[in-house]
Order: structure tokens, then sequence, then C-alpha cells
């Protein structure tokens, strides 16, 4: 596999080496301190603003009462779910796209936000579930579907482009399924349901951020520990095979961890689209690195979101968006662009 001229190997204890490229750090470094920076401006936001200094001053443990309640209880719960949602779409997107080889190769594109609308949809449709029971049924959703789309794409292993046909067929059917569901619920459900599945961060507190962290906790270094047999897929499988990767048990673990980020995103804060789609893609062109680029997807995807979400709350005057909103436009538009540009290289 020929190496990126820009990186370096670095030794560490225990004999092992890292390969770092020096531009995919300083953009990972810069893509946190955006996220951190849009974080601390989004809990400044509100009816009650309160300054950046201020708010780094009450995260520090040195703010009034009342600062306290604010920021802690209140406004941090929903920044950190922002961050988490947006790491846990932009690493899902990065292998899904590495994965299918296929820079449309994304959650929204495949059928697994719909899944998990579906599985939301169910508990509030039928079910009248509570918010939590929301949670659980969109994260099952997620998960039938990735198991689905999976199998049915199965065929002496599953290649990129049969994923992606076989995602979009399920997305369709999927979509076809939640509009039914809707037109079965009586009003005051609908009317959840569609605020639901914009994607929105509002309402976000400490139960939503805890089982998201613990989850990214397990599955992020679990996918980050494949990624170098991942860059070896996308030279193809008889080659990746040749060097002695386990084609079929990497592609199926770093596919069960893209689902289970995905479903849990959506579960967190609906299904906020583009994101798992845009973040990839502006991570690669900032880096200019070869590979899946996880890191800096991981990043780009909590910078944008966190970013999108301040958008939606300051951008538009008095009215206040879902982040879906923002991120829907915004993504939509980078779509045709991107459908534009493969179509004049001749990819599709």
């Amino acid at each position: 596999m020929r190496t990126h001229p820009r990186s370096r190997a670095v030794r560490v204890p225990g004999g092992l080496s890292l390969r770092l490229d020096p531009r995919a750090l300083i953009v990972v470094v810069l893509l946190l301190a955006a996220a951190l920076a849009a974080g601390v401006a989004l809990i400044g936001t509100g009816d009650a603003k309160i300054p950046a200094a201020d708010v780094l001053r009450t995260l520090a443990g040195h703010g009034t009462a009342y600062q306290d309640f604010i920021v802690r209880e209140l406004r941090l719960p929903r920044v950190l779910v922002g961050l988490l949602v947006g790491a846990s779409l932009g690493l899902g997107g990065a292998l899904f796209q590495s994965v299918s080889r296929n820079p449309l190769g994304s959650p929204d594109v495949l059928g697994l936000s719909q899944g998990a609308t579906a599985g939301a949809l169910v508990v509030i449709v039928l079910m009248s579930g509570s918010a939590a029971a929301v949670t659980v049924g969109a994260l099952a959703g997620g998960l039938v579907t990735g198991l689905a789309i999976y199998l049915l794409a199965w065929r002496q292993g599953v290649h990129g482009y049969r994923l992606v046909l076989v995602g979009i067929g399920v997305s369709a059917m999927l979509t076809a399924v939640n509009g039914y569901l809707l037109t079965k619920a009586d009003m005051v459900d609908a009317a959840r349901a569609v605020v639901w599945m914009t994607g929105s961060l509002n309402g976000r507190d400490w139960d939503q951020v805890w089982p998201l962290l613990a989850l990214c906790a397990v599955l992020v270094p679990l996918v980050l520990a494949h990624g170098r047999g991942l860059r070896m897929l996308e030279m193809g499988d008889d080659t990746a095979g040749a060097l002695g990767v386990p084609v079929q048990r990497v592609r199926l673990v770093v596919t069960t961890g893209a689902v289970l980020l995905t479903a849990a995103a959506t579960a967190a804060a609906g299904p906020v689209s583009f994101v798992a789609l845009t973040a990839p893609q502006l991570a690669r062109r900032l880096t200019r690195s070869p590979g899946p680029n996880l890191v800096p997807s991981l990043c780009m995807g909590a910078a944008l979101l966190v970013t999108a979400d301040w958008a939606a709350q300051r951008a538009f005057g008095a009215d206040q968006l879902p982040v879906g909103v923002v991120t829907g436009v915004l993504g939509g538009g980078y779509l045709l662009w991107l459908l534009v540009t493969e179509r004049r290289a001749g990819r599709i």
C-alpha cells in the first residue's frame, strides 16, 4: 500500500508505531477547537445570555448558583448530546462510505435513518410510548434495518455497490411505511411524531447524554482499531485478503459499529439529516489524505452539528428552528453539488 508522502512514523512504548499525517493532525485540532468554541457559544445562547468567559468560569466550578443551574442543568446536556450525535454520525458516515467505496454510501441514503424513524413511529403511533420508549424503538428500528440490509446485500460477501443499491431500495420502502404510520396516527401523536422526525436537540438532558456517551466509549475505539484493515479494503477485497486482512470480519465489525452509532444518534436526537453524508467528504477535502479519515470525520461531524444548532437558534431572529432543518438545507445543497461532481467525473 502506498504511503501518503506527508505521513510520518512515530514509535510509542511497547514497540508499536503509529503513522501520523501532520496536516490531518492540524485539521483534527482545529475542528476540535471549532466544535468546543461553538459549544461554548451555544451554552451562552438563549433568553438568559451568558458571556463566554462566564460560561467557562461556570464550567470550571466558579460560577454563581444561577449560572450553574443554567449552564450545567439546562444547556450543557444539550451541547454534549449535539457533540456526541454529530461525532457518531460523522464517524458512522465515514465507515459506510469506506465500506461501500461510494461517497453516497451514508446512513441517510442507505435507509438506516428511515429504519430508526420507523421504530420510533411504531412506538409513538401504535403504543403512545414515553420518550424513553421512543428512544428504544428508534434504536431497535435502526438495528433491524441494518441487519436486513446486510443480509439482503450478502452474496458470498458484501460488496459496496450492492450494499448501496439494497440500502436505497430499503430506504424507499421504509419511507412509504413511515408515511402510512403517520396517516394512522391521531392529531396529537402525529404532531409529536413530525417534531421528532425533523431532528432536534430541544429538551435534551442528562438522560440522553450518558447512554450515548457509554456507547461511544465502547464503539469508537473498536472501529478505530480496525482503521488499518478498513483502509486496505478500499483497495479491493482481493488485494486486502492477499495482505492478510480478514475481509468479511473487518467489514462486519465496522458495519455493525456504524449501524449502532447511527441508530444511537438517531435515537438521541431524531433523524438529523445529511451530517453523516457531508462530514466525511468535507474532512477528506480538508486533510487531503487518502483512506477513511475516521478521526477527522468524527470531529467534523461534531463541529457541524453544534454549529448548525447555534445557527438554528441565532440566525433566524425570534424563530428557533430544529437543527435538522438547518442540516437538511445545507446538506441538500451539498448533495446536489456532489451528484453533479460525480456525474462530470463519470462515476455515476
